[in-house]
């Protein structure tokens, strides 16, 4: 309520107010009495009393009938919008500089830190208010000298960053952090993050992701117990975590360590506590991947079965890379490789990304695909037998595993490999994506963009028969 309405709704206001005017009616009364008897005298013993009298009457009524004509006139024209809202009996709006006159809005996700006291959260949103700043979610992370509010707001598009951080700073927020959120940002708390337990639930590659997505703009590593280059091994983390304001460091189920960073907004008890519980929840779960498979038709009418891989596809791994050529592994992994079974360890967990694995008909492993989280960016890698090369399986492959980035958020995907490595080369091309080619001391790095349509929509060359094992 603002002062000026407070003023007109006071009784003791009210009382003074009707003194006064009575005190003016009075005085306007004897004013007028004294006029109208010097009006007569002059009348009565003036020559010309009766024209003066009739002259003053035609100059009334003159002045009556323009009245009347200017009210009508006036009636039709359509009162100005702050006439309306003081007959509606509300305060005149404060305006500001940066009300649009379109009506755009814009979506906004503020986190800012304010007093925990009584009424530190109603200053904080009467000031957002001034602005025209709509507060569509909210949620309170407690600290201990104070909390965090975390706001989802709906603020005229004509309203700087800079204003909306002088409002919070006005309302008692300090440390206040901005950023442009979307429609997906509508969705409350609680149902973000059962659906995102839910994708954990049904599949372990996903809890990186979903890490991800609960904590923000962030960046994840996934370390593993022993490396699998050197086979040193990692620091161990203590079973319930370690929280260092703007780092995260969770003890993975399957092995090693998961680490979150966000250097430029410290991470909250709450946060903490809701990536606690997610692991927690991998953990009971223990190794899973989703049960659906690929029955494949070759254009030479070959048919092999595409599925995800996990640690118990191990052997048949091993077993095909020891049937590849030095070359074709050289190519793979850019050097020799010493210990194929701690490497392929690595790259079967879900916990670095996801892997996809083609099988014939009898059996036999005959190539692997790898879609490999590293950090902010994303990797893809092929590994084909050399008697199954150029026969269009590393293509299906590939395809697959760039919709399963376009479906984890990915914005592009990167391949290392070599200018001779033409297979590569052109499975990449063959994707229909806007591509970069990087090359760095010998080394090519082709860069995919993804486009809208994910590459699990286009057309492709074999006959697919979808199979679930449910």
């Amino acid at each position: 309520m603002t002062d000026e309405t407070f003023a007109k709704s006071s009784p003791r206001h009210h009382g003074h107010h009707h003194w006064r005017r009575d005190l003016v009616e009075l005085a306007a009364l004897f004013t007028a009495v004294a006029a109208a008897d010097a009006v007569a005298n002059t009348v009565a013993h003036g020559p010309d009393g009766p024209a003066l009298l009739v002259s003053s009457a035609a100059a009334l009524l003159a002045t009556a009938g323009f009245h009347t004509w200017w009210s009508r006139r006036r009636g039709h024209t359509p009162p100005p919008p702050a006439a309306e809202a003081a007959d509606a009996g509300a305060a005149p709006a404060r305006t500001t500089d940066a009300a649009p006159s379109d009506g755009d809005t814009t979506l906004w996700r503020m986190r800012t830190t304010v007093r925990d006291e009584v009424g530190s959260l109603a200053a904080l949103c009467l000031a957002l208010a001034e602005c025209r700043v709509d507060i569509l979610a909210l949620q309170t992370h407690p600290l201990a000298d104070g909390t965090v509010d975390e706001l989802l707001l709906r603020a005229p598009a004509a309203l700087a960053p800079a204003e909306l951080t002088r409002a919070a700073a006005r309302g008692g927020g300090r440390e206040t952090w901005l950023e442009r959120a979307d429609a997906h940002d509508l969705v409350d708390a609680p149902t973000r993050i059962l659906g995102l337990a839910t994708r954990t639930a049904l599949d372990a590659a996903e809890l990186p992701l979903a890490l991800r997505q609960l904590l923000g703009r962030c960046t994840i590593h996934s370390i593993p117990a022993r490396s699998p280059h050197t086979g040193a091994l990692a620091e161990a983390v203590p079973e319930e975590g370690v929280w260092e304001e703007t780092v995260l460091r969770l003890r993975d189920p399957s092995g090693g360590s998961i680490t979150i960073e966000r250097p430029y907004l410290p991470f909250t008890p709450t946060e903490f506590a809701r990536a606690r519980a997610l692991v927690e929840l991998d953990a009971r779960l223990g190794p899973r991947v989703p049960p659906r498979r690929d029955v494949l038709t070759l254009p030479e009418g070959n048919e092999i079965t595409v599925r995800r891989a996990d640690a118990a596809d191990l052997g048949p791994a091993r077993a095909m890379h020891d049937r590849c050529s030095n070359a074709t592994l050289n190519r793979r992994y850019h050097g020799p490789v010493t210990d194929a079974d701690r490497y392929l360890r690595h790259l079967l967990s879900p916990r670095f990304g996801r892997t996809l694995a083609a099988y014939t008909a009898s059996g036999r492993l005959v190539a692997l695909g790898h879609l490999l989280w590293d950090g902010n960016e994303t990797e893809v890698a092929l590994l084909v037998e050399d008697d199954w090369q150029r026969r269009g399986v590393g293509g299906e492959l590939l395809r697959r595993l760039i919709a399963m980035a376009g479906e984890a958020g990915c914005e592009s995907v990167y391949a290392v490999t070599t200018a001779s490595n033409t297979g590569m080369v052109g499975a990449m091309r063959a994707l229909g994506l806007p591509l970069d080619y990087q090359i760095e001391e010998g080394t090519l790095v082709i860069t995919a963009r993804l486009a809208a349509v994910p590459a699990a929509a286009r057309p492709t060359s074999a006959t697919v028969r979808r199979v679930s094992d449910n």
